[in-house]
């Protein structure tokens, strides 16, 4: 049985929208652990176009499953992440420019003193990179507790053929990171229609899941949307 993480970015993104204070992440978080979210998921962007640090401040106060912070690999959010103490940590890759993160995370053995960082306040540390077997080799090399498994490529294929094949390079990828001694975990792009045949595999322990449970909230409401998602991933 996967866990389920439910990303509420883009609550923040449409309160954003007009700098307001409605709708507020901190009610979606309740909604989604009160209808089966495992964690709560949030990205507190270096430009602060949705989460802000209030966000991650009330969030860390109230969420009563887990939070997991997603991050750049930067000096200033290792240090907010120290402060906030969120259970998870998971570095990726950020770009300004980008409408959502592009692609796994460039582990480099530079981000090591970071990781022990975290580490050393007790914070499970994550790294979202490809599914490539040389990437898994140096995350375990660098001592990180979870990998998460960038499926966007998976989730953007069409054809058959195509999508079967890269399943293949995901299970081979997620074998790895168990025999590793990591958590594995998948995200990015996953809805309520792809996300079945990664449940299937039987590898993963999570599953972190934002934009189409968010999407389909707009029709069915928050509640339905989360177990919908958690239906799928049990």
């Amino acid at each position: 049985m996967a866990l389920l993480g439910v990303n509420i970015d883009h609550v923040a993104t449409l309160r954003q929208a007009r700098k307001g204070i409605q709708p507020e992440p901190v009610h979606a978080a309740a909604i989604a652990e009160q209808n089966g979210a495992d964690q709560i998921t949030i990205h507190l962007r270096e430009d602060r176009r949705h989460i802000q640090l209030r966000d991650v401040k009330l969030l860390r106060a109230t969420v009563q499953t887990k939070l997991n912070l997603e991050m750049a690999a930067t000096p200033e959010m290792v240090t907010i992440a120290v402060e906030m103490r969120p259970d998870t940590v998971t570095l990726v890759p950020e770009r300004r420019e980008e409408l959502t993160t592009e692609g796994g995370l460039l582990l480099s053995r530079e981000m090591e003193p970071m990781i022990k960082e975290l580490q050393g306040a007790g914070i499970e540390v994550s790294v979202f990179i490809e599914p490539n077997m040389e990437i898994i080799k140096l995350a375990s090399r660098l001592g990180v507790d979870a990998v998460e498994i960038h499926t966007g490529h998976y989730a953007n294929l069409t054809a058959p053929a195509e999508i079967k094949e890269e399943v293949e390079r995901i299970h081979k990828a997620a074998k790895l990171v168990h025999s590793a001694g990591m958590r594995a975990v998948a995200g990015h792009g996953l809805h309520y229609h792809n996300t079945q045949a990664l449940v299937a595999l039987d590898i993963f322990e999570e599953f972190n899941i934002g934009h189409s449970i968010i999407s389909r909230a707009i029709f069915t409401g928050l509640a339905e949307a989360v177990q919908a998602m958690k239906f799928i991933v049990e």
